[in-house]
């Protein structure tokens, strides 16, 4: 049975704590040398080779055959369980693991943080153990903490996929976002993708460099220099420096960032920023960085507009470029339910037995 989140709540101090170490702890963890396949978690996009981002995206073009069909229905995760564990709200995330476990034939439960024992004290890591206890085999989370769904994979075999967690990742948007860039460009070797607003606090930014990086593209980033994290520059990193984000060009003037570009992704503007000081205001913020038809003028002729959701229109995105012709926001939201249909069937199968995934040699 499939429960609603109705509510959320943030780990505790000794959770968030924790949480905060972990994904150090697991990225450095040893392991043999990767294949097209090699994870048992998808924490983030820093340890995937390119070939296994690869993997994913060409086994995402199976699962876009399977939702096409007239049922979209294989068999390929009877008897596995997935279980949504959201302690932040979400939409497009959050249904698009629901139908992607559905289409596969998973069992998919998703919890309601606000009912459930988070709200007697009970530590994420308990939570993870006792659902693994009932069977669970792909626990999905999204947190507020950096580094919960690390902390989550060293107490647990089962698999954890990161549905992001507080500024640090968002994998799986990610992957849909190369997904859909792919499927327009083939090939994103060379192609200039621009990222405007707020890339400190965002995690979908810092999953989208890792994976634009490994496939080629020249990534330019852009916003209010109180909105950039340092050490981006790789013209002002020291050879020495740990690679906490790939190396990228950076621009503080959008027209600069958008010219010739043949990507412009918006970012959403969090209002809390200008609470604590970092932005003068948001009008102030749109009249420099809002993405508007006159500044996309600018880009390649044939540009793809994205927006990672949930958009504040008016704000980093004017409303009519957000409907506009070149605008493929909505490709993305159709795009995440085959990419989380690959991540499970990969979690679940392995690259080797994926076939299965999208009922390769039997009835469809």
């Amino acid at each position: 049975m499939t429960t609603e989140t109705t509510g959320t709540r943030q780990a505790g101090v000794s959770d968030a704590a924790e949480a905060a170490t972990s994904a150090a702890n697991v990225q450095a963890a040893p392991g043999a040398a990767p294949s097209s396949w090699e994870h048992s978690h998808v924490l983030d996009l820093d340890d995937f080779t390119t070939d296994e981002i690869l993997t994913v995206l060409d086994l995402t073009d199976r699962m876009q055959e399977v939702l096409e069909r007239r049922i979209a229905r294989v068999p390929a995760l009877r008897g596995h369980t997935v279980v949504n564990l959201f302690y932040e709200p979400s939409t497009r995330t959050r249904a698009s693991f629901e139908l992607a476990g559905k289409v596969l034939g998973a069992d998919v439960i998703s919890l309601s943080v606000a009912t459930s024992a988070v709200q007697k004290g009970e530590s994420l890591i308990d939570t993870v153990r006792t659902l693994r206890a009932m069977g669970a085999d792909s626990i999905i989370i999204r947190h507020a903490s950096s580094g919960a769904p690390y902390l989550a994979a060293r107490h647990t075999n089962a698999s954890i996929v990161n549905a992001g967690d507080g500024a640090h990742a968002h994998p799986t948007q990610a992957l849909l976002d190369l997904y859909t860039m792919r499927s327009h460009f083939g090939d994103l070797t060379g192609k200039r993708v621009a990222m405007i607003g707020d890339i400190s606090h965002s995690r979908v930014a810092r999953s989208d460099l890792w994976g634009l990086t490994a496939l080629g593209a020249d990534v330019v980033v852009c916003g209010p220099p109180t909105l950039l994290p340092i050490g981006l520059d790789a013209s002002q990193r020291p050879d020495h420096a740990q690679q906490a984000l790939p190396p990228v060009q950076i621009e503080t003037d959008i027209d600069r960032a958008i010219e010739g570009a043949h990507v412009v992704m918006a970012l959403r503007l969090q209002s809390e920023r200008q609470q604590g000081g970092l932005l003068p205001s948001l009008h102030e913020y749109a009249l420099h960085y809002q993405v508007t038809a006159e500044r996309l003028a600018r880009a390649q002729p044939d540009h793809l507009l994205m927006h990672p959701g949930p958009k504040n229109e008016g704000v980093e995105i004017a409303r009519d470029v957000a409907a506009g012709q070149h605008s493929i926001i909505e490709q993305q939201v159709t795009n995440g339910v085959a990419v989380r249909m690959a991540l499970l069937s990969l979690l679940a199968l392995g690259a080797d037995g994926t076939g299965a995934a999208t009922g390769e040699g039997g009835a469809s």
